[in-house]
């Protein structure tokens, strides 16, 4: 026998909330592509209007993404990480290309996770999905053995910059001859950054306004002081890392 229960105020708020976070999702459309009518290709994201940070399109994400297009030939085969991946826009380019890509995100944010997968099945493609904690040493980052390591916006709260570059340089050791490539706004933590570079062994090889290579119909949607930077283990911390793998 079956219970009905009439609707309680309770019920409406939450039939309210849920109509609510509805309403904020969208999806937007990302083309890339060389200048011609039709692009290469698009990818669309499911975005989150009221989540602050892990399922909102940011510009850094867009710029890295750009940046992986114009350089697609380095992505094709090429396993990929993407750190702190979020609505996941570069790493899901770079699988387009061909790449062989993992997204990550913090393990506790499985709304995120779970939107990764969604954006995944949306696209038709299969990348990996992982929980990734950044400075927490769980089995599966000794598997991850990446070419390239992406990552869009990561420097945000500087509390997190130590086990954001230790993450780094674990996943950089595992793969001698792997970059990092990250975009991000070039705000006051900026020395922090490179004193952390220091302090990791690694080395900046390539430093790169993010408007300086962005088509103008990108750009024009777009504001910050944003800089692109590719960053690999420091020559001597190198060295060690093949004569350990020798040996």
């Amino acid at each position: 026998m079956s219970e009905f229960r009439g609707k309680t105020d309770s019920d409406s708020d939450e039939d309210d909330a849920g109509k609510s976070d509805t309403s904020m999702l969208t999806i937007s459309r990302h083309d890339f592509g060389d200048e011609s009518d039709e692009p290469s290709f698009s990818i669309s994201i499911i975005e989150n209007m009221k989540d602050d940070y892990g399922l909102f399109v940011w510009p850094c994400s867009v710029i890295l993404a750009e940046y992986v297009w114009q350089q697609r030939n380095r992505f094709s085969g090429a396993g990929v990480v993407e750190l702190g991946a979020g609505t996941s826009l570069p790493g899901l380019v770079a699988a387009k290309l061909g790449s062989d890509v993992t997204l990550t995100d913090d393990s506790n944010r499985l709304e995120v996770l779970e939107n990764m997968k969604r954006v995944c099945e949306l696209n038709k493609l299969k990348s990996k999905v992982m929980g990734l904690t950044w400075g927490v040493w769980d089995a599966p980052i000794f598997d991850l053995c990446p070419k390239i390591i992406l990552g869009a916006d990561v420097f945000y709260d500087a509390s997190a910059f130590d086990d954001l570059f230790a993450t780094v340089k674990c996943l950089l050791e595992n793969s001698p001859g792997s970059v990092f490539i990250t975009t991000y706004h070039n705000r006051s933590g900026h020395h922090l950054i490179e004193f952390l570079m220091v302090k990791w062994r690694l080395k900046c090889v390539k430093l790169l306004d993010g408007f300086s290579f962005l088509p103008p119909d990108k750009a024009s949607g777009l504001s910050g002081n944003i800089q692109l930077a590719e960053i690999v283990l420091s020559c001597e911390q190198a060295e060690e890392t093949s004569s350990s793998i020798v040996r």
